[in-house]
């Protein structure tokens, strides 16, 4: 596409967070566990998330804590980390090109793998997660 560009400044990594949060958000599957989850509180978690992939991506560190633990009681399985794959990689494919938007898609995917593979171990083994 034409209007794709790399992934350099943090105006960037907004664009990617708020277009991929408009599409997450209207999503039947996985929409409904975000809105529940966040409520009101959408512009703390796209600030966060923000200083999240600026640290990640550009190697910027504003970024500081450990992302697993909000999301280890989440009524989530496997299928709904595919979805927000899903989301996430064509987002990533419509507005952005480069090693930078290669590298973002690679860091969700292992992501999306580590956060279902911890879900399901505090799950099935009825354990609580160390915050």
């Amino acid at each position: 596409m034409l209007d794709q560009k790399e992934i350099l400044s943090i105006e960037d990594i907004k664009l990617l967070v708020d277009t991929f949060y408009e599409k997450v958000r209207q999503d039947k599957l996985i929409g409904p566990i975000f809105e529940e989850r966040i409520q009101n509180r959408w512009p703390e978690h796209l600030e966060r998330m923000y200083r999240f992939w600026q640290t990640v991506l550009l190697d910027e560190h504003t970024y500081f804590g450990s992302p697993f633990p909000p999301h280890a009681q989440l009524p989530v399985v496997w299928e709904h980390f595919e979805r927000w794959l899903e989301l996430f990689n064509a987002n990533i494919d419509e507005k952005f090109s480069g090693k930078i938007a290669e590298e973002a898609k690679w860091r969700a995917n292992k992501m999306a793998e580590m956060f279902n593979y911890k879900i399901q171990y505090y799950r099935d083994n009825n354990a609580k997660p160390i915050y």
